[in-house]
């Protein structure tokens, strides 16, 4: 499992956001000057964060982003979902052979518990708790 440059590159523009001491509309190209992230990718991506609610776009020759909910009402999984559409290990979600008839298959049974698992994981940590684990990190 590999995160895509556009699921990394959402998680970190939505982070800079997170991270600012006062929230304030911040220029698209601010965030990926400090983040080393093409513009016009993250204008892309940021399209699709501000289509499912992440981000607030503010036009104008101030325009920019804000964050449209608190970090800590932002599962990672929420970001991550608004990018690439729904999380799945397997291309697809159910084991069925020719006919419909369905086949235990133990590969997939597994495969299946590690996705539900990852998924908690996403679900449960938002972008409060890495803001939080970026600012512990950084004074240790």
């Amino acid at each position: 499992m590999q995160f895509t440059k556009a699921e990394e590159y959402g998680i970190l523009g939505v982070l800079y956001l997170a991270e600012k001491d006062e929230p304030k509309v911040t220029p698209l190209s601010e965030i990926s000057e400090a983040k080393g992230i093409p513009e016009k990718f993250l204008a892309k991506i940021f399209q699709s964060l501000a289509k499912s609610g992440i981000v607030r776009s503010h036009r104008g020759v101030r325009g920019g982003f804000t964050l449209a909910k608190e970090p800590s009402q932002i599962a990672i999984k929420e970001i991550l979902e608004s990018i690439q559409g729904p999380y799945h290990l397997l291309k697809t979600s159910n084991s069925q052979d020719n006919g419909g008839e369905h086949q235990f298959c133990a590969l997939h049974e597994l495969i299946m518990m590690a996705e539900r698992r990852l998924l908690s994981v996403f679900e449960e940590r938002t972008v409060a708790d890495l803001v939080r684990w970026e600012k512990t990190e950084s004074v240790t």
